[in-house]
């Protein structure tokens, strides 16, 4: 029987957050990649759609793979690679662009907040930002991925890459599974500790209210301690009225697997909710982080994970995006 096909990216623009790791990198170890033919990718040329430093890009990069590897992905159960080092991903973007329409790339919401912030800084906004949905369909149409999990900020793309694989079959034969999204029940979503109303790591201007894997103890404690909480004495679980302590309730209790709710009846201040709080998410990381150390100080092993990740990927790859250039027409290498 054959096994379900999933694909995860990251990207390496910013230093993971606990809200990454609550959010999917835990989930990717635990369960998906036991459950199914797992590919887990740093999605390093997305980093280049937009003004970037080549060296922090590089480093990000590596640590990225490494904290893919800290947080408990296995190479013997999964594969870890890094998107430029499989050139089906480029190869099939270019047909993907082919097959998408310019009204399409230009209703992205993402693309619209990206080139507006672009422009804000008074940078010029690339052609890649643009096109890079079509990147991002060839990354999860390459490997006939069957699910890939998907948050607010990517429905609307895997809705494209659906799109695209169905107009894609329509018209030049069946070659791409059409992937589904799947919604994990049980999924935290850790918001910024001094802005609850914001997904933790969507400003990059905000510094403080973001926890980081590699965040020692110290700062750990730091950022939690000093989170805004709301109005009124009481502890209580209420994301619309007081969105600052159920964000705490909520990293708490998806450290410790507790129930938010029942967690609130049991604290009478907001300072013993941050101090516990604190705890354990400096628990919850101080493997990863440890473990990190560990890989950092053997590089040889980090490399020969991408060496073999990379040669797996485009064993998978490459077969699919060989038929979609014959299917639209190109001549095969001889």
């Amino acid at each position: 029987m054959t096994r379900t096909r999933i694909f995860g990216g990251v990207r390496p623009t910013e230093h993971l957050t606990l809200a990454d790791y609550l959010g999917a990198l835990r989930r990717w170890a635990d369960e998906d990649q036991h459950r199914a033919e797992a590919l887990f990718c740093v999605v390093d040329l997305h980093a280049l759609t937009v003004d970037h430093d080549p060296a922090r890009v590089r480093r990000l990069s590596r640590q990225a793979v490494t904290l893919l590897l800290a947080v408990g992905l296995d190479p013997r159960q999964c594969t870890v690679f890094v998107q430029s080092h499989v050139a089906e991903h480029t190869r099939l973007a270019y047909l993907m662009e082919c097959t998408a329409g310019d009204d399409e790339m230009r209703r992205m919401v993402q693309y619209r907040e990206k080139a507006e912030r672009e422009r804000a800084r008074g940078g010029s906004v690339r052609l890649s930002l643009l096109t890079s949905p079509a990147l991002m369909a060839a990354d999860v149409l390459a490997y006939g991925t069957d699910e890939v999990a998907v948050g607010e900020g990517q429905a609307q793309h895997l809705e494209l890459t659906r799109d695209l694989a169905v107009r894609f079959n329509q018209r030049y034969g069946q070659t791409f599974v059409v992937p589904r999204a799947t919604c994990p029940a049980e999924v935290t979503r850790v918001m910024d500790l001094q802005d609850p109303a914001s997904a933790m790591g969507t400003s990059p201007a905000r510094r403080a209210g973001v926890v980081h894997l590699l965040d020692e103890a110290e700062a750990v404690r730091e950022k939690v301690m000093g989170a805004v909480t709301d109005a009124g004495p009481d502890v209580v679980y209420d994301r619309a009225a007081r969105p600052g302590v159920a964000n705490l309730l909520d990293v708490l209790a998806a450290c410790d697997g507790g129930d938010p709710e029942k967690l609130a009846a049991e604290y009478d201040s907001y300072g013993a909710l941050k101090k516990d709080t604190a705890e354990a998410v400096v628990e919850l990381l101080r493997p990863v982080r440890e473990r990190h150390a560990e890989l950092v100080a053997d590089p040889g092993y980090v490399d020969s994970v991408l060496r073999d990740g990379a040669g797996r990927a485009r064993g998978m790859a490459r077969p699919r995006v060989d038929a979609a250039y014959r299917g639209v027409g190109l001549l095969p290498v001889g």
